[in-house]
Parts: C-alpha cells; structure tokens; sequence
C-alpha cells in the first residue's frame, strides 16, 4: 500500500518575486537555494529550505500561464501543499478507486526527474494537493 513519506513543500503564488524574497528571506532570513526559471510551467520558482521540507515561492512568467490564470482569480497567497509519496503510480491508483478527482490521472516528470500528479481541490476541502515521488 502507497504511504505518505512527509509534506515536502508549501507553494506560494506571489506577484513579485523580489518583494516576495524581500520577506521570506531578507526579512525572515531563509536561505534561498536557488531561483530556477520553469519553462514547462511558464514560471520563476524560489527554493527555500528548512527542516525536511520547503517553501517555494511560484511567480508565473507569462500572462497565460496556468499560475498567472490563478494570480488573476485568486490574487497572491497559498497555492498547495506538496505531498511526497513512496509510490505515486500506486497512491494515484487508491485515490481513483476511492473515487478521489484528480488533476492528473498519471503521474508528471519534472525536469530533475521527479514525478508530481495534482489531486483537484474538490476532493480534499478546498486545498490544491501535489503528490512527488523522488
């Protein structure tokens, strides 16, 4: 049976990514790990570690994009919670037998190789879920 390992990330949208850095890591003072451009998204992504787990700030890059179209709607904030998961092939399939929405019925590849699969927030309360496998 697939288990949950640990929340591996909280995504943050955010409008501005300077002034976003300017509270997670200047004011806060998280390190920022590093600041990748993510073409497959249309989106710049901040990584900022802590113990186990990160938080990364999600600036889109263009005005279609799937993050701008959230911007738009829901304005700056939280995005979703990052699951990691030991067999994501395998927690996709329960949460389909358990008639769980999915965003994904199969699991994504990441560019570092990682697979992501999004759960739809109808299903966990309102709260966009991402899935990884490592």
């Amino acid at each position: 049976m697939p288990k949950i390992k640990s929340i591996h990330h909280v995504a943050v949208v955010v409008e501005d990514m300077e002034k976003s850095l300017a509270f997670w890591r200047d004011a806060l003072g998280m390190e920022l790990h590093e600041l990748r451009d993510v073409p497959a998204e249309k989106s710049q992504v901040a990584f900022l570690p802590l113990d186990g787990a990160e938080v990364e700030l999600v600036m889109p890059t263009t005005d279609d994009s799937g993050i701008a179209k959230y911007l738009a709607k829901r304005g700056a904030g939280m995005h979703h919670i990052c699951l990691q998961v030991d067999d994501i092939v395998g927690m996709l399939s329960q949460l389909k037998q358990k008639n769980i929405r999915l965003i994904n019925e199969e699991p994504r590849k990441a560019d570092d190789g990682k697979q992501y699969a999004f759960i739809h927030p109808e299903s966990t309360g309102g709260v966009l879920v991402e899935l990884y496998q490592i």
